[in-house]
């Protein structure tokens, strides 16, 4: 089950803000020397720690936990990450409504979203299309606006822990123009009718919304099955890691905190 966290931490603000202020404004003056009733003084200690947590997490910084390896070799499962949620825009809690334009997603940046098929679900990927870009995907290579992506070798990926399945793949460093990074591609996995990309694997992005691809290029749900992403989805930019565990590896992997998700 998916539990709403925004909504829930948006009306215990309201309740327990709403408790303080009728009591400050109506119940208190009527009181005398009564004892404050718990409810109050429970919805007066929290409201304010309450509301610090729910201003921090709508507008500033979230964390997030990865739960998968699309994003390998940039992200492993059991990876604790820190979204930056304004340089997007502000967007008002619960609604997303953006109130605020900042910053255009950029090409190559790593994004969490909310899935466009089930909104209750984040996600995790890079951007590699903006509107208007013509996306290929032919032979495990990339192009955009018909021109090539550059790619370089760079070894075999050996996994560990949870990512153990997929040691043997190729890593490759993927050059977008504006950001390079490690991809992981395996050559004999067979390619896939992508349902979003027609007429030779082509994809065109709407206006107003973004292609978005996983690290690990064969073992990844992203725009390839299911198309694009709203920017009314969007909830920012993963921009560290601040902490890994991995219950099926070693554990804490301290070598992991602190490193810039590029």
């Amino acid at each position: 089950m998916n539990f709403d966290f925004p909504t829930i931490l948006f009306l215990a603000t309201l309740v327990t803000g709403l408790i303080w202020l009728a009591d400050r404004l109506i119940w208190k003056p009527r009181r005398k020397e009564e004892h404050e009733p718990v409810v109050v003084e429970y919805a007066r200690s929290f409201f304010p720690i309450i509301l610090i947590v729910l201003l921090l997490r709508s507008f500033l910084f979230e964390p997030f936990r990865i739960p998968s390896g699309s994003m390998m070799p940039t992200l492993l499962a059991g990876d604790f990450i820190l979204v930056n949620k304004y340089t997007y825009g502000i967007r008002l809690p619960v609604i997303n409504k953006k109130i605020i334009d900042i910053n255009n997603p950029q090409r190559g940046d790593v994004v969490v979203f909310r899935y466009p098929a089930d909104p209750t679900t984040d996600y995790i990927k890079r951007l590699i299309g903006v509107p208007g870009d013509r996306i290929e995907y032919i032979n495990k290579m990339l192009y955009i606006n018909g021109e090539k992506m550059s790619y370089k070798p760079a070894g075999i990926y050996v996994g560990s822990g949870s990512g153990i399945g997929y040691t043997g793949t190729q890593v490759r460093i993927e050059d977008l123009g504006t950001v390079k990074h490690k991809i992981l591609v395996k050559p004999d996995q067979l390619e896939y009718a992508y349902p979003c990309m027609k007429e030779g694997n082509l994809f065109i992005v709407p206006e107003g919304h973004y292609f978005v691809m996983g690290d690990n290029r064969d073992y990844s749900n992203d725009s390839r099955f299911w198309c694009s992403v709203p920017d009314e989805n969007l909830v920012g930019k993963a921009f560290m890691i601040w902490m890994h565990w991995d219950s099926n590896g070693n554990g804490l992997d301290t070598s992991r905190i602190g490193n810039r998700i590029k």
